[in-house]
């Protein structure tokens, strides 16, 4: 029996019908079929060659060797730089700098091959213009405008790059998928063409992508787990922007890039060491600590700000943005329980210096110093710096690097640095218990006790 030759797909959803409908029996919506070229399957009796597998040992481990980005902030969050075949979706909201990012990697990465910058949103002498003003000028970088596909695969097959950027992909579109773009069946099926081409000529493929106003990148979850890694670009506070992988296959998600935008483009901040503190003369402020925390491989200190005021209406709220408001409420908690300081009956405010978002345990002890401290209206002693995780019984639980932690505060003037007592073990045996250099504090009360003289 004869294939169709044509087929009618929703712009809306995608569905295909064999013949013309006025109304998309899968969506609802009326006057959405157009007619496309069909994509007829191949019958087993029509392939063309056979496939083999392929022993693991006689695979050349040199093929998973990395290419440097030219951008160390950027390698940081990768896990090293690019994988060959790779494919990595980076989100941000717009205006944060997620095309400039690009652009200047495009310039910066180190190889000889040719690099594609794809743009469905800009005109290429927008691009040009921002390539003068960030110093992104390459004679290997080629530009190509357009949305459609198909142009773009032919691009792939002219050019053959090593890196491609695709700003963005929720611009592009295929007739296979439909006529819109930006449907969630266009993103799928665009992100899985590409990727395809990419993976099978060892090339590297980031795509930028729009989020929704709750920060989620959008479309469908679908396109999240088609690709190798997931990128997120956040504005901390200011011109301070934040790398952050919430999924990556040849790397860590704990490590944090962070980079100062300015008039020639983004600037890598290698060592951010003390730009998250408020310097001040005098004394601090209640309700303020400062943590010190374990990003990946390595250590920041950052201001924990804490306000407690009285509940309207009898409703007790956390208004926290930068740490996980369930986290606050633990600690607030165990605050109530183990030390008797009731924070039951208020609104409780938490701010970190910086914008930055922060979610490792060893933020504990810092967040729980700040709340006390504002509850009770009595300041932290000068030049202290906390770390460690809290436990619901008020234990102080052994964290990662103290000791890299501890060697950290004291090189920007901390002399009071107050952590748990014992220290991890190497390999899941018991915690060993030594005689650190910093103040060892095992429960809440022991911490209150070491800053305030009281319980």
């Amino acid at each position: 029996m004869k294939r169709p030759s044509t087929l009618y797909r929703c712009a809306n959803c995608g569905h295909s019908e064999p013949k013309w409908l006025g109304r998309c029996p899968e969506c609802g919506q009326w006057n959405t079929l157009k007619e496309t070229a069909a994509n007829p399957r191949v019958s087993k009796g029509e392939i063309k060659g056979e496939s083999y597998s392929l022993p693991i040992v006689a695979i050349d481990p040199a093929l998973g060797t990395r290419i440097s980005s030219g951008n160390a902030e950027l390698n940081r969050v990768l896990g090293g730089g690019f994988m060959r075949g790779s494919a990595i979706l980076v989100g941000g909201e717009p205006g944060i700098g997620k095309s400039t990012l690009l652009l200047q990697v495009c310039a910066t990465m180190e190889t000889k091959g040719r690099v594609l910058y794809v743009s469905g949103e800009e005109s290429p002498a927008q691009i040009r213009m921002r390539a003068d003003r960030v110093g992104a000028l390459k004679e290997n970088l080629e530009v190509l405008c357009s949305s459609d596909l198909d142009r773009i695969m032919g691009a792939f097959e002219a050019v053959k790059p090593v890196l491609t950027v695709v700003d963005s992909i929720q611009t592009v579109y295929s007739p296979e998928a439909g006529v819109v773009p930006g449907t969630a069946n266009q993103i799928k099926y665009c992100t899985q063409e590409m990727t395809e081409w990419a993976k099978s000529h060892d090339s590297i493929i980031v795509f930028i992508a729009h989020v929704t106003k709750e920060g989620l990148i959008a479309g469908p979850k679908a396109a999240e787990h088609i690709v190798d890694a997931v990128l997120a670009f956040e504005q901390a506070e200011g011109d301070l922007r934040a790398l952050r992988a919430s999924k990556n296959r040849f790397g860590s998600t704990e490590e944090l890039g962070l980079y100062r935008m300015g008039e020639k483009g983004l600037a890598e901040l290698s060592d951010p060491s003390g730009v998250l503190l408020v310097r001040r003369e005098g004394d601090l402020p209640p309700g303020v600590a400062v943590a010190i925390v374990h990003e990946g491989s390595r250590i920041l200190l950052v201001e924990i700000q804490a306000l407690t005021v009285s509940a309207k209406a009898g409703l007790t709220r956390v208004y926290s943005d930068r740490i996980d408001a369930s986290r606050v409420a633990r600690i607030a908690a165990v605050i109530e329980k183990q030390a008797g300081l009731k924070l039951s009956d208020r609104d409780i405010y938490i701010n970190v210096a910086g914008g930055v978002r922060l979610t490792e345990p060893g933020v504990d002890l810092a967040l729980a110093a700040a709340l006390f401290s504002a509850r009770s209206d009595n300041p932290m002693p000068k030049a202290c710096a906390l770390a460690g995780e809290l436990s619901l019984a008020g234990e102080v639980r052994p964290i990662r690097q103290m000791a890299r932690r501890d060697k950290a505060a004291r090189t920007l003037g901390f002399s009071l640095i107050l952590g748990p007592a014992e220290q991890p073990s190497g390999k899941g045996g018991a915690p060993k218990v030594t005689a650190p250099d910093w103040t060892a504090v095992s429960s809440l009360k022991a911490m209150i006790h070491a800053l305030w003289g009281r319980v």
